[in-house]
């Protein structure tokens, strides 16, 4: 009798501290802001900025904001977990011809990828399935999780057949899933003046040199406000989370919404397409600061639609790229 092929998916997301503390939120900043992915400065110069001016001081608000929306657990980890008990519930029933495991993943923080693979060399695999949960490749997000599998190849003797889905930013199960997710919410809570679909930013100049990050978001924005028929007065798309005094892709969120404010609009709904999972960038920046911006500049209705995290329609989305995959490892692997 031979024995089934080993196959492992990582879910994969980009990070959290450990706790809502000051310590464990340096620990954090440190590893995610040291990555030259991230912050493209001269590594000598930024490890100065970074030592200096900026942990010794941005933890402590961090932590705060962190306070506010940590549950048992921060948001992005349980949500990751919840995903991944789910996926394991579906293809392992459905894939009974693999010894399948699904396991989460983060690119900084923990469960760090680095030790997932350590522990696939200690238990050699027929395959590995990469799943970056984010929605579109970025050079700031998904390509660090590629360099991790790299480094890691490099020390591997027994390596196994791998597949990394890089994204699905206009995949029609992705369109429909967040497109479903604001009917739903308007259905309980109303249609605004505008929708705004608001994604990470990421810097102007490495989207000059070639990270196509910035108009993956734009098109998904456009095809979700297509499946919704809306008109191009009802709604936009915009960049949030600037961070240091380059130039960032525009329109930036936070202008944005003050503008809108000045100019009479009184009621605005805020999504985020480039989140599988809630965290804090949505929870606290754009579900809680942008909507003081909003009222202060005179808006009088705000609200957040909540990310997919683990909604039926985003569990099949990420169902059906695995079992693409899957599939043609039942034919490639078949014995």
């Amino acid at each position: 009798m031979f024995a089934k092929p080993k196959v492992t998916i990582i879910l994969a997301n980009l990070g959290t501290p450990d706790a809502p503390t000051v310590p464990a939120v340096r620990t954090f900043l440190q590893q995610f802001l040291s990555d030259q992915r991230v912050i493209e400065i001269p590594k000598p110069l930024w490890q100065i900025i970074l030592r200096l001016f900026i942990l010794p001081f941005r933890p402590k608000r961090v932590a705060q904001a962190y306070a506010q929306v940590w549950a048992k657990d921060s948001p992005m980890r349980e949500i990751l977990l919840q995903q991944v008990e789910a996926v394991r519930a579906e293809l392992t029933q459905r894939y009974p011809q693999f010894e399948l495991n699904v396991v989460p993943a983060m690119t900084y923080g923990n469960p760090n990828i680095q030790t997932v693979l350590s522990q696939i060399s200690a238990q050699p695999q027929d395959h590995v399935i990469l799943l970056p949960l984010f929605p579109q490749y970025s050079a700031t997000s998904t390509a660090p999780l590629y360099d991790a599998v790299a480094r890691w190849v490099l020390t591997q003797r027994n390596l196994p057949g791998l597949s990394l889905i890089r994204d699905y930013y206009q995949h029609p199960l992705f369109i429909q899933a967040l497109a479903q997710s604001v009917r739903d919410y308007q259905a309980i809570h109303g249609k605004p003046e505008k929708l705004l679909m608001s994604f990470h930013g990421i810097p102007q100049p490495y989207a000059d040199k070639g990270d196509p990050y910035a108009d993956r978001c734009r098109i998904t924005g456009k095809l979700v406000a297509k499946a919704l028929g809306l008109s191009e007065d009802q709604y936009a798309i915009s960049f949030q989370s600037r961070f240091g005094k380059q130039e960032w892709v525009k329109p930036y969120t936070d202008a944005l919404i003050e503008e809108w404010g000045k100019q009479g609009v009184k009621s605005i709904q805020v999504m985020s397409p480039a989140f599988s999972a809630d965290c804090l960038e949505t929870l606290e920046e754009l579900a809680i600061e942008n909507a003081d911006t909003f009222k202060a500049n005179g808006g009088e209705r705000y609200s957040y639609i909540p990310a997919l995290n683990s909604r039926e329609d985003h569990l099949q989305l990420l169902n059906s790229l695995l079992q693409a995959n899957l599939d043609a490892l039942t034919h490639t692997l078949a014995h």
